[in-house]
């Protein structure tokens, strides 16, 4: 029997990665070679890695809408998938892609749920009437799907409250992982030096695009109840809009008006992983204030190198961080319209402040949080388990 040949599909391929569905390309890619022939068809610039197909925008569509450009991509690659066995595509970006090959080709359409559009209906101010688009685009690829991958429990839980009609049993969980290996502690001090960051203090790091789901808002105003000592370090730029970059830039005018001359240390552009890794393993508390977050690969990330988490107990988080063991979960009641919104924003920010705290406050307890951070990230997030288990899931729809 010849090799079973996988082609998956992304907005997202290494070197142009900027969240977290690109990260799981770049990893489950790696780990499902040692099981199938796989192709990588990815949006942008030509790749140089064997088996990989970039596609640029159409010419033709260069002034039109986002939403529509994508799906001019999308058409290319499915174009592009003539000869594969099964198409696995990830995020609205890469979905109508997969729904048109499946159609084109005759095969099987995974679907991996990384996030849902009808929440996040802040993607309107981004994207316009295109946002009508590409729920269109997400919408009929699950729904028509052979099998759906949900990153965590919390994510298939959406999945069928977005789209009831899909089958339960259509949808299985398979999480997302970590390259422990690669994401692990690294001492040196020479990214932490050349950013200013003063290890005598206590810090808290934010690593993540400002985007509403992402929470940075909520955060900035948390921190204004931060010990005086802390340091607090963000790693936070590609902001969606011009609203969302206007509101965290005045915040974070404040934040430093209010604290000393050192005690806000804002990044904005996007660094490479290794100096991350750095200013993780460094930090006291990673934090992530999302308000909607399917699993939060960060998280993760922030565990293999050692770091205790305060986490927002929604979506998929809960699954990742283990609340008192390997961080803390800031309880979160939302608004049931799909936006994520606190029902009570004072209290999400002031116990979100209280987590951070707590731990500042308590080093030695952070500490052994992540040691057992980094412990849980080897022992259930590895990327060759994780392959195995979407290899499972391809032998259903075959």
């Amino acid at each position: 029997m010849s090799e079973l040949r996988v082609d998956l599909i992304s907005r997202e391929y290494p070197p142009e990665v900027y969240g977290g569905a690109g990260v799981h390309l770049e990893y489950l890619s790696r780990d499902l070679r040692r099981l199938a022939d796989v192709r990588v068809h990815c949006f942008g610039r030509p790749r140089t890695e064997p088996g990989v197909t970039a596609y640029p925008e159409p010419a033709a569509l260069k002034d039109a809408n986002a939403a529509l450009r994508t799906m001019g991509v999308d058409l290319e690659i499915a174009n592009g998938c003539a000869g594969t066995d099964i198409v696995h595509s990830h995020t609205w970006y890469a979905n109508f892609a997969g729904h048109v090959a499946k159609l084109l080709h005759g095969v099987p359409h995974v679907v991996t749920t990384h996030s849902l559009e009808p929440l996040r209906p802040w993607k309107a101010e981004q994207l316009g009437g295109g946002y009508a688009l590409s729920s269109f685009c997400e919408r009929v690829a699950i729904e028509n799907a052979d099998a759906v991958i949900a990153v965590s429990g919390g994510m298939k839980r959406d999945v069928l409250t977005a789209y009831p009609s899909v089958d339960p049993d259509k949808i299985q969980v398979v999480y997302n992982g970590i390259d422990t290996e690669q994401y692990h502690p690294d001492h040196g001090t020479d990214v932490i030096e050349r950013l200013g960051i003063d290890l005598s203090r206590p810090s808290v790091v934010f690593v993540g695009r400002i985007t509403r789901q992402k929470g940075l808002p909520y955060l900035m105003r948390a921190c204004r109840g931060l010990p005086p000592r802390a340091q607090i370090i963000l790693l936070a730029g590609a902001p969606d809009t011009k609203e969302i970059a206007a509101e965290v830039e005045a915040l974070a005018a404040e934040l430093r008006a209010a604290r000393d001359e050192h005690g806000v240390i804002w990044v904005q552009e996007m660094l490479p992983k290794t100096e991350v890794i750095q200013i993780l393993t460094h930090a006291t508390v990673f934090v992530c204030p999302s308000i909607y977050e399917p699993m939060g690969i960060v998280n993760l990330e922030a565990m293999a190198c050692e770091t205790a988490v305060v986490a927002t107990a929604t979506g998929g988080i809960p699954e990742v961080v283990a609340d008192g063991e390997t961080g803390l979960l800031v309880p979160i009641e939302q608004v049931a319209d799909g936006t994520g919104t606190p029902v009570h924003p004072d209290r999400f920010v002031a116990d979100f402040a209280a987590a951070m705290t707590e731990l500042i406050e308590d080093p030695s307890r952070a500490k052994a949080m992540g040691l057992a951070g980094r412990r849980r990230a080897v022992e259930h997030f590895s990327w060759s388990h994780i392959a195995e288990e979407t290899m499972k899931v391809y032998r259903t729809v075959l």
